[in-house]
C-alpha cells in the first residue's frame, strides 16, 4: 500500500492532495519550500509514464507560480534528489535576496525561522487549494 515516506512527514505539513500528488510544506518558515510526492511506487520522474509525467510537472509548475506570486520570490528552485528519502519526491522552493541563506544553497543548512503556525497552515493550504483549482 503506497504512504508518503515518514520522513517526509515529520519534515513537512501535509497541505492537501491534488489529483493524485501531495503537497507539504516544509516546516521552515523563512524559507517557502513545497515538496510534491505523487502517488507512485515509481523512485525517478523519469520513470512516470507519459500522463503522470505530464501531470506531476502541471503541478509543479502551478506550485511554481503560487510561490513566486504568494511569497514575491526573486528565484523559484525545483530539485528532484531523493539520496536521504528514496521515494519520488520534488522540492519546489522559493528564494528571495532577503531570505537568510541567500545565496547558498539550502540542503543541509540548519533550519531557521521556526515554523508555521496553525493559521499561517490553514491559509497557505486555502491559498494554493484556490490556486490549483483556478
Amino acid at each position: 500500500m503506497w504512504k508518503i515516506h515518514p520522513r517526509l512527514l515529520e519534515d513537512c505539513h501535509h497541505l492537501l492532495t491534488y489529483q493524485h500528488v501531495h503537497i507539504l510544506l516544509r516546516k521552515i518558515r523563512a524559507i517557502p519550500w513545497l515538496i510534491l510526492v505523487p502517488e507512485t511506487e515509481q523512485h525517478e520522474l523519469c520513470d512516470l509514464a507519459d500522463m503522470q509525467y505530464a501531470h506531476v510537472l502541471s503541478v509543479m509548475k502551478r506550485s511554481s507560480w503560487y510561490l513566486r506570486r504568494r511569497f514575491a520570490a526573486d528565484k523559484i528552485n525545483v530539485a528532484e534528489i531523493g539520496n536521504l528519502v528514496p521515494q519520488l519526491h520534488i522540492h519546489v522552493i522559493a528564494r528571495s535576496q532577503d531570505d537568510p541563506l541567500w545565496p547558498a544553497v539550502v540542503w543541509g543548512q540548519s533550519l531557521v525561522g521556526g515554523d508555521y503556525s496553525t493559521e499561517e497552515i490553514a491559509a497557505l493550504r486555502g491559498e494554493l487549494t484556490e490556486w490549483l483549482l483556478s
